[in-house]
């Protein structure tokens, strides 16, 4: 691999608001990095790698020139955080205690009640000075970091607001003009925000169960047994693909891994939405980060650490959490124009109203500072990453993988869903119906043909063959064969003598072979029919609420196959599908695909397997695959258990996460409208202009947390 460009991960400490994010995402695409996403919520930033354009050390350098701190070792990242929280409690705490008798003394002046210690200027500068001083350290770090790589963030606009009415009380004191103090307004601001930030953290720390509950099905240790049949207890980076592990009753399985000896039960819950345990035994798969109810095993490492399902799962769910919709980028460009906007505003508030009259110089300034601090670009910031954080959290309890934030906002705007019919609205666990040999026809031979042929291929159909040959008494292997197989058509075949075979579909049957309609699979020797098969599939579970679901919503659905017409249209008839396309070959799948998703939005579920193209093409690709490694590369949504009607609910909430977005925006676009014009005309003070500010955020990201249970 080329380390000049891999994917560099690290995590950033200081990080408050979205415009934090957004400060450090635009220095490192000012700089020339690619695929930057950066996450205040995980605090965590993603870029790829450019040593030509910027090393490590320099990019390092430029976050920590913006104010923030770069966490060098992951395994330090808890107890920094801990330590961060602490440090950020106590700054509140500490501003907290000494602005509460300035506040008071102002109530009580309000009201008619004089305290003499608290009106002398000196003891509200001893005051206020302390609390301005961790403000402005705060916040003022991190408003000239920005202003030095010419980025405007909310923070200058805090400090903005607080140095004017600090700077104004100083003038005031100089003067010893009590009509000019406004040390209580200097340091409530800073306060206040302060107070805003904390609960914003404690509410987004809400939104980020998903990920913490996934990263803690990580196991850190793992039981190896040796080749001398000790077992030793290893950390789980120690472990290599094909090393056998150890698990018993009620351990957590550390890797994936398939079963060597014995039988588990296992609750498979929180990777695949499965609530039921399941029964695993020899050769079957063992999911990593499952836990063990019942029996104990032996395994086999599949992959390691850092390749395994769980692994790949909480990547997946990061990127998702940390993608933006169109919805988000809209957002990010008002924000990007909206802190100037607002500092000339609170400029022309200041001129227009004291200069025209309409205010005194002093309220003419308290109103530009209350401007300053109502407009709050972080709620518009905040609506789409914490709801995209919780929808996507909620979507991956339900074993529903969507692979970024724009995956949810195409998912619900589909309007037309195709499926696959074979391993998808099926089981794809076929079986035998009834298998006809042409009479005078050695049945040994014909067995042993079927079953030979049948090895070189991986569709569900051959499996299902094989295992019906298998069952009764394994044939010998038909000798001297040259095999090769046609995606969607079948198998053909030459032996030493010459003659030719064709096993696979009745639609590539010479003109005048003819078969019975039930046929599924023929068998031919120079184009002479030596024997059919046909086969029976099962409804997969939840595929009929599945497309009921759809049919309420008015999304059009519609059935893509390859199989005959005749069954395809039997299942179309018993889940209630609209139309229906069979006898398909994977061109044509991927033709059809590109015209419908022409048409209107339109999604594509299939196996992940065999329907990747088709996957691909459709505007919005869904995988249905058991958490397998194809199925986790084929898609942008992937299904982890069997259960389809996981989709139908993955659907609804999907449209729930965009309401929720869109009502978050609205509030904070409507917030602001109404907000700044009330500042500028002198109706909010700064104190209640701060606390305002505040609230816009709780209110936006306690919309978004409503979404862990909202039905509608």
């Amino acid at each position: 691999m080329n380390k000049a460009r891999e994917i560099v991960e690290m995590r950033v400490d200081g990080m408050d608001c979205n415009n934090c994010a957004m400060s450090i995402q635009r220095f490192l695409e000012r700089k020339g990095m690619t695929e930057v996403m950066v996450n205040f919520q995980t605090k965590e930033v993603r870029y790829r790698r450019d040593d030509q354009a910027l090393d490590a050390s320099a990019v390092k350098a430029g976050i920590a020139k913006l104010g923030y701190t770069v966490v060098e070792e992951v395994e330090d990242h808890h107890g920094h955080v801990h330590s961060s929280g602490n440090a950020a409690r106590n700054r509140l705490l500490f501003c907290a205690a000494l602005t509460a008798p300035l506040l008071l003394g102002h109530v009580f002046m309000a009201f008619g009640v004089h305290l003499a210690a608290l009106e002398n200027g000196w003891v509200q500068l001893a005051l206020a000075g302390p609390v301005y001083l961790v403000g402005g350290l705060h916040f003022g770090r991190s408003a000239f970091a920005g202003l030095r790589e010419r980025m405007l963030n909310m923070d200058v606009l805090i400090f903005l607001g607080a140095t004017a009415a600090f700077v104004y009380s100083l003038v005031g004191l100089y003067w010893q003009d009590p009509r000019y103090y406004f040390f209580e307004t200097a340091a409530t601001i800073i306060t206040l925000v302060l107070v805003g930030n904390w609960l914003e953290a404690r509410a987004v720390a809400r939104t980020t169960t998903a990920i913490g509950a996934l990263t803690q099905l990580q196991e850190n240790f793992a039981l190896r047994v040796m080749d001398s049949g000790a077992a030793v207890r290893l950390p789980v980076e120690e472990v290599s693909v094909g090393d056998r592990l150890r698990v018993n009753n009620g351990d957590r399985v550390p890797l994936d891994g398939t079963i060597l000896d014995g039988s588990l039960s296992v609750n498979e819950s929180m990777l695949t939405g499965e609530s039921l345990p399941l029964e695993r035994g020899e050769g079957e798969h063992l999911l990593g980060g499952s836990l063990v109810v019942a029996g104990q095993a032996t395994f086999r490492v599949t992959a390691a650490y850092r390749d395994g399902t769980l692994a790949r799962i909480i990547d997946l769910v990061k990127t998702a959490q940390a993608d933006k919709p169109s919805l988000q980028r809209l957002a990010d460009r008002v924000s990007a124009i909206f802190v100037p906007v607002v500092i000339i505003i609170a400029i022309l508030t200041f001129l227009v109203g004291w200069l025209t009259g309409y205010a005194t110089a002093t309220q003419a300034l308290m109103n530009a500072i209350a401007v300053l601090l109502i407009s709050c670009p972080c709620a518009m910031g905040l609506a789409t990453p914490t709801a995209v954080m919780v929808g996507v959290g909620r979507l991956a309890r339900l074993g529903v993988l969507i692979r970024g934030g724009s995956t949810v906002e195409r998912l619900a705007g589909i309007e037309r869903m195709v499926f696959d019919k074979t391993g998808t609205l099926t089981t794809g666990d076929l079986r035998v119906e009834n298998f006809s040999i042409t009479p005078g026809e050695d049945a040994n031979r014909i067995r042993s043909l079927f079953y030979t042929l049948e090895q070189y291929s991986s569709h569900p159909i051959a499996a299902s063959i094989r295992g019906y040959l298998e069952a009764e008494r394994a044939p010998d292997t038909a000798p001297g064969l040259t095999v090769e197989e046609t995606p969607g058509l079948g198998l053909t075949a030459r032996d030493v003598t010459g003659n030719r075979y064709y096993l696979g579909a009745p639609r590539a049957l010479p003109a005048g072979v003819a078969v019975p309609e039930e046929a599924a699979v023929v068998l031919l020797e120079n184009d002479r029919v030596l024997a059919w098969l046909s086969l029976a599939d099962e409804i997969r579970p939840g595929a009929r609420t599945l497309v009921q679901g759809l049919v309420a919503a008015n999304i059009e659905t519609v059935l893509l196959t390859g199989d005959r017409r005749a069954k395809a249209d039997a299942v179309a008839r018993q889940l209630g599908i609209g139309a229906v396309f069979a006898e398909q070959l994977p061109q044509q799948k991927l033709d059809l695909i590109a015209r419908l998703s022409a048409e209107k939005p339109t999604a594509m579920v299939g196996d992940g397997i065999n329907d990747a193209a088709a996957l691909s093409r459709a505007d919005l690709g869904i995988s249905l695959g058991g958490a397998s490694a194809a199925a986790l590369d084929a898609a942008q949504i992937v299904l982890l258990r069997d259960d389809l009607s996981a989709l139908d609910e993955g659907r609804r909430v999907a449209a729930l996460t965009l309401k929720t977005i869109r009502e978050s925006l609205f509030w904070a676009f409507s917030y602001n409208i109404v907000a700044i014009p009330l500042a500028a005309l002198g109706f909010l003070n700064p104190m209640w202009a701060a606390l305002f500010m505040a609230f816009s955020d709780v209110v936006v990201i306690g919309n978004a947390i409503r979404l862990k249970g909202r039905r509608g």
